[in-house]
Formats: C-alpha cells, structure tokens, sequence
C-alpha cells in the first residue's frame, strides 16, 4: 500500500512538474532577459545587440538587459553563459570571436559547439583592405603584384594577434601566394597612425571605423573581405573577385542559450529576433554601423560556428601562431 501510495504521489508530481514546465515554456517571456556581451560598451558587437534588443524588447514586451564582460576571446562571458541555467533568461551575444577563441586557446571552460544552443545570427561586418589615400596600391592586383616582386618588403597592419582582423590579413597572405610581413598594433587608431607614417603600406580593419576615414579622405579603401559587396559602398569589391577566388573572411554576431534550453524558447527567441531583423527601422540602423542584417535557423548558426573553427584553426596553424 505504502508503495502504490509513493507512486501516485511521484506520479502526480511529475505530471505537475512538466505542466509546470510546459506552462513557463509556452508564457516565456515572463520577466527581462539578460544577454551577456564579451566585449565592452561602444563597440560594433556591442552596438550590433542594443539595435536589435531595442526592438526585440518591444515585440516581447519585456526588457533586453545588455551585461558586458570584456575578455580575450570573449571567455568569460561565454563562460558564465555555459553554466547558466537553462531557462532563456541569460543567452550570450556569441561572435566569430568564439570561433578564433575555440582554434587559439589549448584550452576552455566549456566546448564551445555543445555548451550552447544556437539561436540566430543576427548580423555580419565586413573587413578592409584599406591603404593611405595617395597611396600607389589601388586595387588587390597591385598589392600582390608588389608583394611577389618585392618578397618580404610589404607590411600589412592590423590589431593584435589572433583578432579576427589580424587572421584575415593572414588568409590573405596565404591565399594570395605572397611573402609579407603582417604587423599587430594595440588597437584601430595605432593602425592609422602606423600607415599615415608609411609604418606600414596597407592594413585590414572592421569597415566600421574606416568609412568616416574614406568618406574624408584619409584612406582608399582597396576591397572588403567578406563574399559579397557592402551595399552602402557599392562600388568596392571584394578580395575575391580581386585576384583571390575563394577568399571570404567576415566577422559576425548571434544570440546563443545555455545547452539544454527548451526547444519552444529557442524556437521563439528565433522567430522574434528573425522578425527584428527583417524590419526596415534595424537594418538602417545596422547598416549605419557597417553591419549587414542577416538572421537564420539555429542550424544555419551552428554550421557556421563549425565552419569557422575550422578555418580559422588552418589559418593559425598555418601562420605559427602561438595557442594560448
């Protein structure tokens, strides 16, 4: 009797249980959402989110918290998402940063393709090859045409080893065939100063910083190096249809859940944040900052995480860069 009893009752808590469960599932959102940023305030990732939170917030009527946890590769912040609970109420503003971190790092706290559960790309940003606006490198054909002429005398700046910046520069490097010397600053101002000062004779940076430098005529900007051209620059082409087939190198942002989340979030999160994205208001927007807008399915995301590892750990094999 006691036995029976012990289970209706285990029965009947389990059934609460995941009634409970379900019910929580199908009224999420129930209170605001907290997405933690691995970069600090101000930035084109961190800039990328507030865009689309903004109106993600009002489609789900509840608030979009932006938490920033700068670190290298953005570990800490993907860290603290890997151990959350669950639940959609804390997600991880992930980026091809984690990707480099995953190819760059001997080790991490957490696997980063089976600790999260993708949600969405929200948006892709575009590299420069930019050189000084007087400068006699007008097109990618003139720059590997003086490389293989000049066999190590081209030096190439970018921000600090194993930035998505700096590997893009060495995939060109390796693509193009060429013999360079590819050389890390601090960050995006010492890059202009290095080639304003012939330091350096052409450089690869986020298109974002380097419009306003085109626009006043600082800087010429000689491609991008994603795979297809920046619709407010029309007339640039990429490194592919260059001189390099094949070339394609981007960075990217997505939203990110702890593994495990229910499938009726995830599958909400992407509806909404697919909607956001569609709208006229947030691709402006994002196109004012040199992003391009572009959702997609959890799998879309996934294969591109693995996608990217992937190359990304060629490249620093193939660079001899250092795992950390």
């Amino acid at each position: 009797m006691r036995r029976r009893t012990f289970l209706i009752t285990f029965s009947i808590v389990t059934i609460l249980l995941c009634f409970t469960t379900y019910a929580a599932e199908q009224n999420y959102p129930t209170k605001p959402i907290r997405v933690i940023v691995g970069f600090g305030p101000g930035g084109v990732a961190d800039l990328t989110l507030r865009i689309v939170a903004q109106k993600l917030s009002a489609q789900l009527g509840q608030q979009i918290l932006v938490e920033n946890r700068p670190s290298a590769g953005g570990i800490v912040a993907a860290d603290a998402v890997a151990k959350a609970q669950p639940d959609g109420y804390t997600l991880l503003l992930m980026s091809n940063g984690n990707a480099v971190s995953a190819s760059l790092f001997k080790s991490l706290p957490y696997d980063t393709v089976n600790d999260f559960a993708p949600v969405s790309t929200l948006g892709f940003f575009d590299i420069a090859m930019f050189a000084k606006a007087d400068s006699k490198f007008q097109t990618v054909k003139d720059v590997i045409s003086y490389a293989k002429a000049n066999p190590g005398k081209l030096n190439i700046g970018t921000i600090n080893v194993g930035s998505t910046q700096n590997l893009s520069a060495e995939l060109f490097k390796g693509m193009a065939g060429i013999e360079a010397t590819i050389v890390p600053y601090k960050n995006s101002p010492d890059v202009l100063v290095a080639l304003r000062g012939n330091d350096v004779q052409i450089a690869f940076d986020m298109l974002a910083p380097i419009i306003s430098q085109y626009k006043s005529g600082v800087v010429r900007i000689i491609a991008i190096t994603s795979n297809r051209r920046f619709s407010p620059l029309p007339d640039i082409p990429t490194i592919a249809e260059s001189g390099v087939p094949g070339y394609q190198a981007s960075s990217w942002n997505a939203i990110a859940a702890p593994a495990k989340t229910p499938k009726a979030i995830i599958d909400r999160l992407n509806k909404e944040i697919n909607m956001a994205l569609s709208t006229q208001e947030v691709k402006t927007k994002l196109l004012e900052i040199g992003v391009t807008a572009q959702g997609g399915t959890p799998e879309d995301l996934k294969n591109l995480l693995i996608s990217d590892i992937k190359k990304w750990r060629g490249v620093i094999e193939r660079a001899n860069i250092p795992k950390q």
